[in-house]
């Protein structure tokens, strides 16, 4: 691939990331909590999630071997913060969850799809077409805003994993009411999970200082921000005002 095709494929993925996020408003993803047969044919959860994940692992993993840059930096460490990410969400992730869910087949299939595309995104940005900053090797960490951006991502990934864990445990075995969660970040936003998320590539997208890595989080927030809206929509619906009080969906304080 030329760096002008890349650049190409980068842009589209802008244009197509707008188009999802308009239409999430209108269309809410039948997966979660929102699942019903009318997106057909559906699979346990826990396969669905495995399958549309790892491909995003796997993508990177192969652009990296075949890159020739095994060791090198700062490449070497925002190919471990996206893998450690991408392993959680594959392999970790979805033997955690409880629960009987389904995941319909188109929703993995897009999942798939959108995971391979940005795994040649960011595998590209990283190892094909990588910043002239990256030249610095190690020194790349000893800026401020490396160092920031390195603070934002864990925060963020510690915030998407406790938010989940608190998702978990909202229910007993045998028990299927739903609750409001209201631990953690769930004290601010109806979505504390995908706020933790999309703080965790931002950070990415700061110590990268890529396109590609921005496209991702555009992306992100192309899927997540109208889900939220969503989310706290029916939460308010089901358990009334009063209960969801001025809890934002997914950014504290903002929206």
């Amino acid at each position: 691939m030329t760096e002008e095709i890349f650049n190409y494929l980068l842009a589209g993925m802008v244009a197509m990331g707008l188009l999802v996020f308009i239409s999430l408003y209108f269309v809410t993803a039948g997966y979660g909590q929102f699942h019903t047969k009318q997106w057909g044919w559906s699979i346990n959860n826990k396969v669905g999630w495995v399958l549309m994940e790892a491909p995003a692992f796997l993508t990177m993993l192969g652009i990296w071997y075949a890159s020739g840059c095994q060791t090198a930096a700062p490449q070497i460490i925002l190919l471990g913060l996206f893998m450690l990410h991408y392993f959680q969400r594959s392999f970790i992730f979805p033997f955690l969850m409880s629960g009987h869910s389904k995941m319909p087949v188109t929703i993995m299939l897009s999942g798939v799809t959108f995971n391979i595309i940005n795994g040649i995104m960011q595998g590209g940005g990283l190892f094909w077409f990588p910043q002239e900053s990256y030249k610095q090797g190690w020194d790349y960490f000893t800026s401020g805003i490396a160092i920031i951006g390195l603070i934002v991502f864990f925060i963020g990934m510690a915030i998407n994993l406790h938010s989940d864990h608190v998702i978990r445990h909202l229910r007993k075995p045998g028990d299927t009411r739903h609750y409001l969660p209201k631990d953690g970040m769930y004290n601010f936003v109806t979505s504390g999970n995908y706020f933790g998320e999309l703080l965790e590539w931002t950070g990415f997208a700061i110590v990268a200082g890529s396109p590609a890595a921005w496209v991702f989080v555009w992306w992100t927030a192309a899927n997540l921000v109208p889900r939220a809206h969503a989310i706290n929509k029916k939460y308010r619906s089901e358990f009334g005002n009063e209960a969801v009080g001025n809890r934002k969906r997914i950014i504290p304080f903002i929206y």
